[in-house]
């Protein structure tokens, strides 16, 4: 089994959290992407998507995208549950980890994507317009995520999930996007110190 990581970006980021917090540990190959790596042929034969992550598991074969990765840990070993437990609990999960990519993490990711001059080659053509776009979604979702923290300690309910392993590595990953979580979010800031606090935040 080996894990082709991809470093800072933040897909790879988010298996290697969940990964910590499982105390799961496997061989890992870096993907130079600032090199373009994952656009060579070795890589693009493991996963013709060229993205990072990717699994390849001992039968050779390759699961890609961070949290179909992470169900497949999560099924292996279920311990401690980061999807949830039972029905109603892992719609929950589902639902918010669904809202924490399609809300912040693609928007903020948009954004970085769209700005930054490093992105230049890898996204082409850049389109401006769409990340200034995006910035009032990012903060939109902030000022929603802030009222549903007031009640509760994580952003799915009572317990640290999958969930807050998305949103951390969104609200990280916007400092390199130029943007900050607003002072007035105290209930953000409260759990965004909580969550990077855990040695898996680290990862």
């Amino acid at each position: 089994m080996k894990l082709y990581d991809g470093g800072r970006a933040p897909n790879p980021r988010r298996v290697r959290i969940f990964l910590a917090e499982k105390g799961i540990k496997i061989p890992t190959e870096q993907i130079d992407l600032g090199r373009l790596q994952q656009r060579s042929d070795a890589y693009t034969a493991i996963n013709p998507m060229q993205r990072v992550p990717a699994l390849a598991v001992d039968d050779g074969t390759v699961i890609a995208e961070s949290i179909a990765i992470c169900r497949y840990f999560e099924t292996l070993q279920p311990d401690p549950p980061l999807f949830g437990r039972g029905a109603l609990d892992s719609a929950l999960i589902e639902m918010w980890n669904r809202r924490a990519e399609l809300h912040l993490l693609f928007p903020v990711a948009s954004v970085f994507q769209h700005l930054h001059p490093a992105m230049k080659e890898m996204v082409n053509p850049q389109v401006p317009a769409w990340a200034e776009a995006n910035k009032p979604r990012v903060f939109e979702f902030l000022n929603f995520l802030d009222g549903e923290l007031r009640s509760r300690p994580y952003v799915a309910g009572g317990e640290y999930t999958v969930a807050d392993i998305t949103a951390l590595v969104a609200v990280d990953f916007m400092r390199v996007s130029k943007m900050a979580v607003p002072e007035s979010l105290s209930h953000v800031r409260r759990w965004h110190e909580a969550v990077s606090a855990r040695p898996s935040a680290a990862a």
